[in-house]
């Protein structure tokens, strides 16, 4: 039998990748989800046996959908080894009328624990002995980052959701982990360093230097490479690793 695995913010950059690694393994099939059909349509079309896998578009907040889409692709008959809880937005927030703390709040921080407990009902009845959960955290929840703070707070938030379902779950063979990546080579980061070039006034390629040279390594992670380490966590070779952070950042921040 198959085994399936759900990955949230599926349509683009780290979810995306890791569909495409996890899809290379004949024997998974995947769930994807987004809020964009026509982007997970995109990805769907990237993977191996792309027949063989699900999209639905909603947004991982709603509670409805979740039960509606898992419904109408019959889930429970389904055979779940991994989640990878990845939806999540970014950027700056500022109190005022616009502040966007709430919706950064609740999508990062609410729409992964609605996630996780939507799901779980079916990890429960799975056939595999070990099942995974794997969470986008972000090294934004090491370090404080001015103007970022529904941000930070939300990834700083996740880390801690990580542990106290690792406890929980232990019991039901669910061992849950944390991905902790720094710069990604996704939109979203293209977006986050054109945001820093418009405040300083700096070209685009002008600002990812300055911004690299904060970083060891000097580069951004490729997004294949975060899907890499999503897929080693979600795998039988590793069975005693729960309630752990995996940073992941090319150094940007050190134990």
């Amino acid at each position: 039998m198959k085994k399936t695995i759900l990955i949230t913010g599926a349509g683009s950059g780290i979810g995306r990748a890791t569909a495409i690694v996890m899809a290379s393994q004949p024997d998974t099939q995947l769930i994807l989800i987004g809020r964009r059909a026509e982007e997970l349509e995109k990805t769907q079309k990237q993977l191996n046996r792309s027949e063989e896998h699900f999209i639905c578009a909603f947004d991982v907040r709603d509670k409805l959908e979740w039960r509606k889409a898992l419904q109408d692709i019959s889930a429970s008959s389904l055979n779940f080894s991994g989640l990878f809880a990845n939806a999540g937005i970014g950027g700056e927030n500022k109190y005022g009328e616009e502040d966007r703390w709430s919706d950064i709040i609740s999508t990062n921080l609410d729409g992964t624990y609605i996630t996780i407990k939507e799901c779980l009902p079916y990890f429960k009845i799975s056939k595999e002995k070990y099942k995974h959960v794997v969470i986008t955290s972000s090294c934004l929840a090491r370090f404080g980052v001015p103007k970022y703070t529904a941000y930070c707070t939300a990834k700083a938030g996740l880390l801690g959701l990580t542990k106290s379902l690792a406890v929980e779950l232990a019991q039901d063979n669910i061992l849950v982990n944390a991905i902790c990546p720094g710069w990604v080579e996704t939109e979203m980061a293209q977006a986050g360093i054109q945001m820093l070039a418009d405040a300083t006034g700096n070209p685009y390629g002008l600002e990812f230097e300055q911004q690299m040279s904060y970083v060891p390594l000097q580069k951004m992670s490729q997004p294949e490479e975060i899907g890499q380490l999503v897929s080693f966590l979600m795998s039988n070779l590793q069975t005693s690793m729960t309630g752990q952070s995996f940073d992941i950042n090319n150094g940007s921040f050190m134990i």
